[in-house]
């Protein structure tokens, strides 16, 4: 007959055991920021789990960075879509270059984020930084495709005016450091400085060349772009800090479903700086729910 300590031990193991097991049964808590990408990106994470198999829970636009991020540390979430150049931040590395490197990027984080076990999967190419965009028919009919191209022409005299927020012209992280950079200066007359300055307005303002405006301040992957007919000038110098979509799972998590990790690499292959534009486009302009973007993405994926 055991003894009361090892009757005790049996008892406590006994409850380890069903509390291990319970947790091993309960589903994946999949999670993502207050945006329009964040919901894109979020249905597919769920939608790809679910097909796969994993039973999860939708915990989607749950906040913004700061509130989804501390959810993952403290296991209330388990799953979500991030930013490599949010490292900078979360590791206190702003002044550090490795963030203008896609591939640096992603082992900095990577590796930082380990030591809170927290595991960075495949991320997307698509690079969701600031940007300078110009107007598709002057994209086309000067060749600009970069922003050396950019450079080149307006050394050469062409007509350009640029709408942005006043941050934006401002900030030495932003356009100060794009001229500087690229080597070209835009005079006051240049220049069309939004009070706000979203990326909606600046959008707005070179679709619709309002006071002559024919480029905007925009990001990498706005959903607008595309409807717009607005073309993203490659930062091929790497000025701006690299923002690549990426999905991160608590270890615990992906050791319980290793699976996860196979499921979402060949997923986020696929979503290039067009594909996250037009999906994002498909909600943000088009109206379309998430849910069915996600979908419909999926599925083509299948065929």
């Amino acid at each position: 007959m055991p003894s009361f300590m090892s009757r005790g031990l049996v008892i406590a193991t006994g409850a380890l055991l069903s509390l291990s097991l319970a947790h091993a049964d309960s589903p994946v808590v999949v999670s993502s920021k207050i945006d329009t990408e964040g919901s894109v990106l979020g249905q597919l994470i769920l939608q790809r789990l679910e097909s796969g198999g994993i039973e999860v829970q939708d915990r989607l636009q749950l906040g913004g960075t700061s509130i989804v991020r501390e959810a993952l540390l403290a296991g209330e979430i388990d799953l979500y879509p991030e930013y490599t150049g949010n490292g900078a931040f979360f590791f206190d590395m702003t002044d550090s270059d490795v963030w203008h490197d896609d591939e640096a990027a992603y082992a900095t984080v990577r590796d930082r984020d380990a030591e809170n076990d927290l595991v960075w999967l495949t991320p997307a190419s698509a690079n969701n930084t600031w940007a300078m965009s110009v107007r598709g028919d002057l994209a086309r009919e000067q060749g600009l495709a970069t922003l050396e191209d950019l450079a080149a022409w307006l050394d050469e005299g062409g007509s350009f005016k640029f709408a942005a927020s006043a941050e934006f012209v401002e900030s030495e992280q932003a356009l100060p450091a794009f001229q500087a950079a690229y080597g070209f200066t835009l005079s006051e007359d240049q220049l069309l400085v939004l009070s706000g300055g979203n990326t909606a307005s600046t959008m707005r303002a070179a679709a619709q060349q309002t006071s002559g405006v024919n480029a905007a301040m925009t990001y990498g992957t706005d959903g607008g772009l595309n409807a717009l007919d607005l073309v993203v000038l490659e930062d091929t110098l790497g000025v701006q800090p690299v923002y690549q979509p990426a999905p991160v799972v608590r270890e615990e998590v992906l050791e319980r479903h290793p699976e996860i990790e196979s499921l979402l690499a060949p997923l986020f292959e696929t979503l290039d700086l067009e594909t996250l534009q037009r999906l994002n486009g498909d909600v943000a302009v088009n109206g379309l729910d998430p849910r069915q973007v996600a979908a419909d993405y999926l599925a083509d994926l299948e065929e």
